[in-house]
């Protein structure tokens, strides 16, 4: 099976989950190879913030999602933290990309500092040293200057750095929608095909 590209989405802690949870669904519809990193925390927040059922074990994750989704088979893959011998932990088997989202401080400053202390981070590790590319996208407010320094630190070492920040200059009606600004905006820098928002000054 050819995909368009492989990316990996790996979602933690912080809130705003269902930015991630909306971007596996538009990647696996515009073709794409999907990995999931989806640490413990993250699902915790998945069941405080969404009313979707929360996978107990990765097993879960790739089944439900699979099903969920609309994935074909093996198009999507879920990996647990300690699964060192999951693809992403290799420079061999690297994705295309790597989307942190949500993306909390504590993965944040663990990613700028190197420390591979889990697959997710690991993997964040390898898609730097490997120069593919790696979007952060941090969900706090206000950020110290300990997080704006970490930020700093990944950008200069090539990260994109994406807070999931909603526009509403196309008068959005729903969550949902404010949702879809900024998971197309994340498709744009993925350069993947998408259809939820048109881009500024384009006509439909």
């Amino acid at each position: 099976m050819s995909y368009h590209k492989t990316i990996a989405v790996a979602m933690t802690g912080a809130s705003g989950i269902q930015y991630g949870l909306r971007l596996v669904e538009c990647l696996i519809q515009a073709n794409c190879e999907v990995y999931v990193l989806m640490s413990k925390p993250a699902r915790v927040v998945m069941g405080m913030d969404t009313d979707i059922p929360v996978p107990a074990r990765t097993s879960d994750v790739e089944k439900d999602f699979t099903k969920m989704y609309g994935a074909k088979p093996g198009q999507l893959k879920a990996f647990g933290q300690e699964q060192w011998t999951a693809p992403v932990a290799s420079g061999s088997g690297v994705p295309d990309a790597m989307v942190v989202c949500p993306c909390t401080t504590g993965t944040l400053a663990s990613i700028a500092a190197g420390n591979c202390n889990n697959l997710l981070e690991r993997a964040a590790d390898v898609v730097i040293k490997e120069k593919r590319q790696l979007i952060i996208m941090p969900r706090e407010m206000p950020f110290s200057t300990i997080h704006l320094e970490n930020m700093l630190r990944l950008a200069n070492a090539g990260a994109v750095i994406m807070p999931p920040n909603p526009a509403f200059y196309q008068r959005p009606e729903t969550i949902d929608e404010l949702i879809d600004f900024v998971v197309a905006r994340v498709m744009d820098q993925l350069d993947v095909p998408q259809t939820l928002m048109p881009r500024w000054g384009i006509d439909d």
